[in-house]
């Protein structure tokens, strides 16, 4: 017999919307969040000639700041309040991470429940202002030595245009950040993740016509475009697959007496997702791979020789010696996030506090040792899995000029988040008829008859 869950998922369609009236609130207003983003995309930052800036972006897209602009939506090669976007407030998140592990203190503040996680996530916030700042900063500073042929890129350099461009970057990012905190507490889903995903959206047409008007040009042939699609919904396929694989270790608890009455005895299990560290392990290496074309495309004449330029043209898009470290850097933050993420001993310890046990595994050291086990081949195989997504569109790349937002990175923080979204819409809509069959059995127990 089919449990209440299924039941209800077999019963869920659209029509169930119209009726979720608390579910329609956040849609229209997670819809009007990310307008206000977009608007705020095109707001140019004083003092800045943004044809000089586009021109700039032409010449060194192909480094950090192309990718860069890809995840702020051409905020950044606009030149906009939003230029640095939310990355500030991700780089800081992750590092505090990195820290809960390292010290013991923030460790101990993590375990302290509610009380803890606001805590860190006000050391989150006073971090990313630091970061905003420092990276507005060079910005400003590196603006006023920038020229195109249409002149300099910065009309009246000096102190003024350089407080003016932090304050204006400082306050677009921590807009930003009030923006995803209230799309993640009255809309759909996470908001940051969200607020990341619509830039990347946004500019996926604009990539498209790109990518046709290649083909129009003879570039492109005809049959690689239509392969190159392929490719592209076959890599969307394997993305969602994998997302949602995960290994389920089985859970025991015993039974206990209280009185006269049992307590526990259920099994459940404990859910290891085959690909836990995300999209963090190709966002880091790409990023660190494309530091050096980024610093060597502003140092002067990008032609000059020196050492600088020799590691540029050696870690090139679609260089042998790029692939092989691009390969091992995701391999390695892999495995370093996963182990940030997930600590088998802390879990071990929790299940052993509450009476839990896997079938077979002595718990403590042994449960501990196991969970080690497990979660090492699934990295294994989940980092060989952002390997495959991210140098498959990597090579088209680099040898056919394929836009960015084909890339591996893009294509799993797009379809990332459309999973979770949906997942949250749906959550929220299982709620709703929850709640339509809780008011009609307490309508059919009033009306009932008494038993005499």
């Amino acid at each position: 017999m089919a449990s209440a869950a299924e039941q209800l998922a077999a019963n869920l369609n659209l029509g169930v919307l119209s009726k979720a009236t608390e579910l329609k609130k956040r849609i229209w207003f997670t819809l009007g969040a990310l307008i206000v983003y977009r608007i705020g995309t095109y707001v140019p930052v004083p003092g800045i000639d943004a044809a000089v800036m586009g021109e700039l972006l032409a010449q060194h897209g192909g480094g950090i700041l192309g990718m860069f602009d890809m995840f702020t939506g051409g905020a950044l090669g606009r030149m906009t309040v939003f230029a640095l976007n939310i990355m500030p407030y991700i780089s800081a998140s992750i590092i505090v991470q990195l820290m809960t592990a390292a010290v013991p203190s923030l460790e101990a503040l993590k375990k302290e429940g509610e009380a803890g996680r606001k805590k860190l996530n006000q050391y989150t916030r006073y971090l990313t202002v630091l970061i905003a700042v420092f990276q507005a900063w060079g910005i400003a500073v590196g603006l006023e030595g920038m020229r195109g042929s249409f002149g300099p890129a910065v009309h009246d350099p000096g102190w003024f245009f350089r407080l003016s461009c932090v304050i204006t970057l400082v306050g677009g990012t921590m807009f930003l950040m009030w923006l995803g905190e209230q799309i993640t507490a009255r809309g759909v889903g996470n908001g940051i993740s969200l607020i990341i995903f619509a830039g990347i959206v946004a500019n996926l047409p604009h990539a498209l016509v790109a990518t046709l008007e290649l083909g129009r040009t003879g570039a492109l042939s005809t049959i690689f475009i239509i392969v190159f699609l392929a490719i592209a919904l076959g890599v969307i396929a394997l993305v969602v697959f994998i997302e949602r694989a995960q290994r389920r270790i089985p859970v025991q608890y015993p039974k206990r007496q209280v009185g006269n009455r049992m307590f526990g005895g259920e099994s459940t299990h404990l859910p290891l997702k085959l690909n836990t560290a995300g999209v963090i392990p190709p966002i880091f290496a790409s990023s660190l791979l494309l530091l050096p074309a980024t610093i060597a495309g502003f140092s002067g004449d990008p032609n000059a020789e020196g050492w600088l330029t020799s590691v540029t043209n050696l870690l090139a898009h679609g260089q042998p010696l790029y692939m092989a470290l691009y390969v091992a850097l995701i391999i390695f933050f892999a495995f370093f996030y996963t182990a940030v993420v997930f600590n088998p001993v802390e879990t071990a310890d929790n299940l052993k506090k509450y009476g839990g046990f896997v079938p077979g595994i002595r718990p403590g050291q042994n449960t501990a040792d196991y969970f080690d086990r497990v979660l090492t081949r699934l990295t294994a195989i989940g980092a060989l899995y952002l390997c495959l997504v991210c140098l498959l569109p990597e090579l088209l790349i680099s040898h056919y000029g394929v836009p960015f937002y084909f890339g591996g990175t893009s294509l799993l923080i797009i379809v990332s988040v459309t999973m979770d979204t949906v997942a949250q819409v749906q959550s929220h809509l299982f709620a709703h008829q929850y709640e339509g069959l809780i008011r009609k059995s307490r309508l059919g127990g009033r009306g009932a008859p008494r038993p005499r």
